[in-house]
């Protein structure tokens, strides 16, 4: 088992590989950028997530947005975003490339 953490980028949808089972542990921003965190075993199948990006008082979808994942501030605390992982949006076993956004693991960076 590891912690590992994604880049996420300030956008309404996107889509991550993470091995299968993480146990997602928060979203901040780091520096500028915010940041995924997830205890993964590294030897898992890589499914793909989707994650959905809602800014403080932007409209939502109707009903159940999924599964709160954490909340970030970039710009000083001017911009407030909210990261969930909606319920719908079904993962599929693939295996991650090289130039995926996984980006660390704690053994190298923080």
């Amino acid at each position: 088992m590891r912690i590992w953490k994604w880049t996420l980028a300030v956008t309404d949808l996107q889509s991550l590989p993470i091995p299968e089972g993480a146990r997602l542990l928060t979203v901040q921003a780091q520096g500028d950028m915010p940041q995924l965190w997830a205890l993964v075993d590294e030897k898992a199948p890589i499914l793909h997530h989707t994650f959905a990006t809602y800014g403080t008082g932007n409209p939502m979808p109707d009903g159940d947005p999924g599964a709160y994942v954490g909340t970030y501030q970039i710009s000083g605390g001017a911009l407030v975003f909210h990261v969930f992982e909606p319920f719908n949006a079904g993962a599929e076993p693939r295996e991650a490339s090289a130039s995926g956004n996984l980006l660390y693991d704690t053994r190298k960076n923080t």
